[in-house]
């Protein structure tokens, strides 16, 4: 059975090439059995793997498909590696990525461009699961340069629109940088430890390198570069909120099942050696919390539903990063899983208002849809629920192990995690309440059919019975220590619970009941000010425009005529001008010739009786 763990990534892959070569011969109900049919095949492969894997004694399994790079003391097998981490990230790529690809089908059925939308979709799973099956950090880093391929193609498919085509380069450009930190700490790891083979770097780093040392140090550093790019944390998140210019299920699947998450598989992937770099890991651990904290308060103030769920996730990402720097590598990967569940559900159910309203984003222009989408209406209480961590969904265990391991690394770090789970309630159920609840602002213009229903309702179990999912990873990380404290514990436990709570009872009283004026107090003359920063994400973008790209153009408009041009023109100039001295030379005459000759000579003879 484990032999068949090679087609998992090759399926999808299939798939891609089938619609790039013979996709505008196909109707699109071929298209759309190709595209989400190819993605399920992997489903039910990975299902087949994970019953097998799970009855058995949990080892890890490699699949060598062939050698892919020989030179010198780097030899490279394409490979993959199943245990307990990869199956789980498996799971979430193809099962959670399936159910996008069957509502995409119906989603975008009347786009013209049917056959290359799949097609995108095809080839960024493909390449995530490449990614995560991967056995060497180069074979990973191929996968991850493909998702980032493939993000930048879906975010700009709608191309026509130039905002779209500005949005894919800056997703492309800020992960770049990223990635350009990801290379650089592969070629430091392959030239002090001559492997790149993920289970024997790991043992290498072990066995050579001790803790707090320069190298793990700066190693750890790199990767924690592109992990950064990848999963939009501070300070490269702000590509993240313009990629909501892609299509509804495009967002769904780079935030819930792929793109954002690799971030997080590649740290948990190699924590060994962040062990080893304390600064690096608590490094990790403070850009969490700071993150999760800045995306929930621009959470606060937006007005379009997918940007609020944008920044909703880049949040969720900082809950996963804050658990990896604390150590707690189970309870990161934990609620990368049910944020797969409940965040999919959240931006499939906003797609679908998003249809019936023929592309409109603005909240406070929809309104009093409860009646008039119960579906979507129960998927969006559902998600948020999840989302905000409520009691008895899958959200709620996930992140409650996640602050009581913050907890024993840090009270502060446990308190900017509890702040962020109040500030979640808030805007989480902000959003339900002013879309579902109140005066219906206007008529749905259509409904959504069973290939968008089914999956809504498939994440909406899922999103609730997630946490029962779980699947064992002893086998991969070490276990935390015990709390020091009973009482403390369950003291801390109790304002965990409460916290999300409260956000949640906050929500109320300012968007459903009307108790308090949530426009009065925005109008207020100390919180305008706050309102425009939160809503326009920390002003970063500008922040970054003047630090660094604004210089940049100057720099550019002053060095307009290169002045590294002219210096190599200056250089073909005076070859050119000794090529026609020495042309000259060649006149055709003998006479000259031999004259040149027998002065050559003379020359070279008083050369030697000179010397």
């Amino acid at each position: 059975m484990f032999d068949l763990l090679g087609w998992v990534p090759i399926v999808p892959l299939l798939g891609f090439l089938l619609l790039v070569f013979y996709g505008r011969r196909l109707s699109n109900f071929h298209v759309a059995w190709i595209g989400a049919g190819s993605v399920g095949i992997s489903a039910v492969l990975v299902a087949l793997l994970g019953f097998e894997f799970l009855q058995g004694p949990m080892a890890p399994y490699r699949l060598t498909l062939g050698s892919w790079i020989v030179s010198g003391d780097l030899s490279i097998p394409f490979g993959f590696y199943l245990d307990a981490l990869s199956l789980t990230m498996l799971f979430v790529v193809t099962g959670v990525g399936f159910l996008i690809h069957l509502y995409a089908a119906e989603f975008m059925e009347e786009d013209a461009d049917y056959a290359r939308f799949f097609a995108y979709m095809n080839l960024f799973v493909a390449a995530m699961l490449v990614l995560v099956l991967a056995d060497s950090l180069l074979l990973l880093y191929l996968g991850w340069e493909g998702v980032g391929l493939g993000s930048y193609l879906l975010i700009g498919f709608w191309y026509q629109n130039p905002t779209n085509g500005y949005a894919a380069r800056k997703a492309f450009v800020m992960t770049r940088i990223g990635d350009t930190a990801l290379a650089l700490g592969l070629f430091l790891l392959f030239t002090e430890l001559h492997t790149l083979d993920i289970q024997s770097l790991m043992g290498r780093v072990q066995s050579q390198w001790t803790t707090g040392a320069v190298l793990p140090i700066v190693a750890a550093a790199l990767i924690l570069g592109g992990a950064v790019g990848k999963s939009a944390q501070l300070p490269l998140q702000t590509w993240l909120p313009d990629a909501m210019a892609g299509p509804t299920p495009v967002s769904a699947l780079i935030h819930a099942a792929t793109m954002v998450t690799a971030g997080v598989y590649l740290i948990a992937r190699t924590h060994a050696l962040f062990v080893l770099a304390p600064p690096v890991q608590g490094a990790v651990a403070l850009i969490g919390a700071v993150t999760l904290l800045m995306a929930g308060c621009s959470g606060l103030v937006q007005t379009d539903i997918k940007r609020i769920l944008a920044y909703s996730t880049i949040s969720q990402i900082g809950y996963m990063f804050l658990a990896l720097g604390v150590g707690a590598w189970s309870a990161a990967v934990f609620h990368l899983l049910t944020h797969a569940f409940f965040k999919a559900l959240l931006f499939l159910a906003a797609g679908a208002v998003i249809f019936s309203f023929h592309h409109e984003h603005d909240i406070f222009r929809m309104g009093g849809l409860r009646k008039a989408m119960p579906l979507a209406f129960w998927s969006f209480v559902i998600g948020s629920a999840a989302l905000t961590a409520l009691p008895f969904t899958s959200g709620f265990y996930s992140k409650h192990e996640i602050l009581l391991a913050a907890y024993e690394t840090s009270p502060i770090l446990w308190g900017a995690g509890c702040l962020g789970a109040l500030i979640t309630g808030i805007y989480s159920f902000r959003l339900v309440f002013v879309v579902f609840f109140g005066k219906p602002a206007r008529e749905i213009e259509r409904k959504i059919g069973g290939r968008m229903s089914i999956p809504l309702v498939l994440l909406s179990v899922l999103a609730l019975c997630g946490g029962l999912l779980q699947i064992p990873l002893e086998s991969v990380f070490p276990a935390l220590p015990e709390p020091t404290s009973r009482h403390a514990s369950s003291f801390i436990s109790f304002i965990t619970l409460a916290a999300p709570i409260l956000g949640a009872a906050i929500a109320v009283l300012f968007y459903l009941t009307g108790t308090f004026s949530a426009p009065h107090v925005i109008e207020l003359q100390w919180t305008r000010r706050i309102s425009r920063l939160f809503l326009t994400g920390w002003d970063l973008d500008a922040i970054y425009g003047a630090v660094l790209i604004r210089p940049f153009k100057i720099l550019a408009a002053l060095n307009k005529d290169d002045v590294f041009d002219k210096l190599y023109r200056g250089i073909a100039w005076l070859s050119l001008q000794l090529h026609r001295l020495a042309s000259a030379t060649q006149t055709g005459r003998i006479r000259w010739y031999a004259s040149s000759m027998a002065w050559g000579a003379v020359v070279v003879i008083a050369i030697g009786l000179l010397s």
